[in-house]
């Protein structure tokens, strides 16, 4: 894959040495409360740049002024050319549309580029901003899923049970 480039963006692969800033964001509590994990230690950060330079899936997203990484985009293929679109950025970069620029240019890219046919996106209905943003991509909110997963347990082992919002758009319908 080349180089996805933005007004304010460089989108790419994840590259060596780009550990610390991954720490950086994937450390931060807050950044990570609606994720399927816990927050990353250093080595856990080392570690999970390794897998991510060697998926396909992921893409980190780096401002074009400085280089420095601020999140990362998720594009995953499944079945019948449905697309899984995810993000996470450094809680410092959110609320200056950064998320909204590079999910555009990657949904763009996927459409043009990668031939998909369909984008998917699942999100916690309390994770507001992530909703919001989905909404910002054109992507309309195809159903509530109650219950249907969960990432940790209670005190006792139990399930601690979460609901999700499913969003999707088609290649017909992206005209950003």
């Amino acid at each position: 894959m080349e180089n996805i480039i933005t007004d304010r963006l460089i989108i790419r692969k994840f590259k060596q040495n780009d550990w610390q800033d991954l720490y950086e964001y994937l450390s931060d509590k807050e950044v990570v409360k609606f994720e399927p994990y816990d927050i990353y230690s250093e080595n856990q950060a080392k570690e999970e740049e390794v897998f991510r330079s060697n998926d396909q899936a992921f893409y980190a997203v780096c401002l074009k002024e400085n280089g420095k990484l601020i999140g990362n985009l998720y594009l995953a293929k499944g079945d019948f050319n449905t697309w899984e679109l995810g993000y996470v950025f450094n809680s410092k970069y959110q609320g200056k549309g950064y998320a909204t620029e590079g999910a555009k240019a990657l949904l763009d890219y996927a459409f043009k580029d990668l031939g998909a046919r369909r984008i998917v996106a699942m999100c916690n209905p309390k994770n507001d901003h992530s909703w919001k943003l989905l909404e910002r991509l054109t992507m309309r909110r195809e159903g509530v899923l109650l219950q249907n997963i969960y990432f940790k347990t209670d005190s006792n082992g139990e399930p601690i049970w979460l609901d999700t919002y499913e969003y999707a758009i088609l290649k017909k319908e992206w005209c950003i």
